[in-house]
């Protein structure tokens, strides 16, 4: 039976804090619907002390600020983009178009048709995450969005360059150097400056999902993408300072970053809560790693890889390694997760960087029901039908009747008129 050696903050704890997180996200919503750019250049002053003659960079400055990017840092994003989008595309050509002959006379097909429009948020603060451009506007831009839009806070009161680059390589057709709630709502709702999207992608803080969970409906998402979250799946043949390094680096994200270990082996468990805090007195961004392993690490002793399976599942993480003896058991048999990361040769910041799958993956137990974002995220299949005139006073018959069953007087009688029609005359 499954044991937990460490459990992490407590569930209504943390739900109370997501209480009042949405209320600043619903005022603030409320505050741009009303003010429009007013309240988005207040706000931005506000939380990022920003406020310049226009947050849309010209294409002047933007050249201007890639001539001060190093050519090295150039060169890696070139990489990476290289990875994402041909991943991309190869996952793009595995969406077919479809038309088919069901019955004489019947034709029904679907077609898979890009969102118009996206706006895609790139974090920034203490981490600027140049990769998430790549991960959504360069996707958006395969699947064939024809206006893609990307906002980046400032970081210090300074453009971040790399990020600019970044967005600006991956095919961003607008660049906002804007952040926080202000810049999820002014895509979301349009502004005077701002054209409104049709659905918002990409990742952030606490503010900033929240700002897409209540925005939703009104435009399409992603998905609902909460704290960073890492597990290890490990046995006896796993080495502690492996899934302590692997752990805590996603631990620095957030100090709300769950990080947690499954292993079949209590001597490993052990030695990585040793480990864990060796290489905390040791690690530059130690001040958030340990706050997160503190109030959200977790530690789970099973028997064997059946019931490590049935307890990495019910986690249903985002990012989930896989460090045992064979790790195609568990890509064989587990269901819930946003990426499996198989073997010790591999680990999460390649998918956060570099290697080519998605880094906006599902969180907060999400993976039970979605993967991350990826090329179809930004299409639409709908699908269309064709009928001759035999075909569809044949199909009309069962269709008046099926629906006189339903009581659908109107419905019936959209059969029965072409059953008159197009019947035997």
């Amino acid at each position: 039976m499954a044991r937990y050696l460490k459990q992490g903050k407590a569930k209504d704890e943390i739900a109370q804090n997501d209480a009042q997180v949405a209320e600043t996200v619903r005022q603030t919503i409320q505050q741009i619907e009303q003010e429009g750019d007013a309240a988005v250049r207040q706000l931005s002053a506000k939380f990022d002390k920003w406020s310049p003659e226009q947050f849309r960079l010209t294409e002047e400055q933007i050249a201007e600020i890639i001539s001060g990017v190093p050519e090295q840092t150039i060169e890696d994003i070139k990489f990476a983009q290289s990875n994402v989008k041909r991943f991309a595309e190869e996952q793009r050509k595995s969406m077919l178009d479809i038309e088919v002959e069901t019955l004489p006379g019947v034709i029904l097909g679907h077609k898979n048709i890009p969102v118009d429009s996206v706006g895609c948020y790139i974090p920034g603060g203490r981490y600027p995450m140049v990769a998430s451009a790549h991960m959504s506007v360069l996707t958006a831009k395969v699947a064939g969005v024809k206006r893609v839009i990307a906002c980046t806070p400032p970081i210090n009161g300074e453009i971040p360059a790399a990020t600019v680059a970044a967005m600006h390589m991956a095919g961003a057709d607008e660049i906002y150097i804007l952040g926080g709630i202000q810049a999820m709502a002014a895509m979301a709702v349009g502004t005077e400056t701002i054209q409104a999207v049709d659905m918002l992608v990409g990742p952030g803080n606490a503010f900033v999902a929240e700002a897409k969970r209540q925005l939703y409906g009104r435009v399409g998402i992603d998905l609902f993408a909460g704290p960073t979250e890492t597990l290890v799946v490990a046995d006896e043949t796993a080495d502690a300072e492996m899934i302590a390094t692997d752990i805590l680096g996603q631990g620095e994200h957030g100090p709300t970053s769950p990080g947690a270990l499954i292993t079949t082996s209590e001597e490993l468990a052990h030695e990585t809560i040793k480990e864990i805090e060796r290489q905390l007195e040791v690690l530059p961004t130690a001040d958030v790693a340990r706050v997160s392993w503190r109030d959200y690490g977790v530690i789970i002793l099973v028997e064997d890889e059946q019931e490590a399976l049935v307890e990495a599942n019910r986690l249903a993480f985002e990012h989930v390694e896989i460090l045992t003896k064979d790790p195609d058991f568990f890509l064989n048999n587990m269901t819930n997760y946003g990426c499996l990361f198989l073997g010790p040769e591999t680990n999460v910041a390649y998918g956060d960087k570099v290697i080519g799958t998605n880094h906006t993956l599902p969180t907060k137990g999400a993976a039970r029901y979605t993967g991350g974002l990826w090329v179809g995220k930004f299409l639409k299949t709908v699908t269309y039908q064709k009928v001759s005139e035999e075909a569809s006073a044949y199909i009309g018959e069962y269709a008046a009747r099926l629906c006189q069953l339903e009581n659908f007087a109107g419905h019936a009688e959209q059969a029965l008129l072409r059953v008159r029609r197009y019947g035997k005359k």
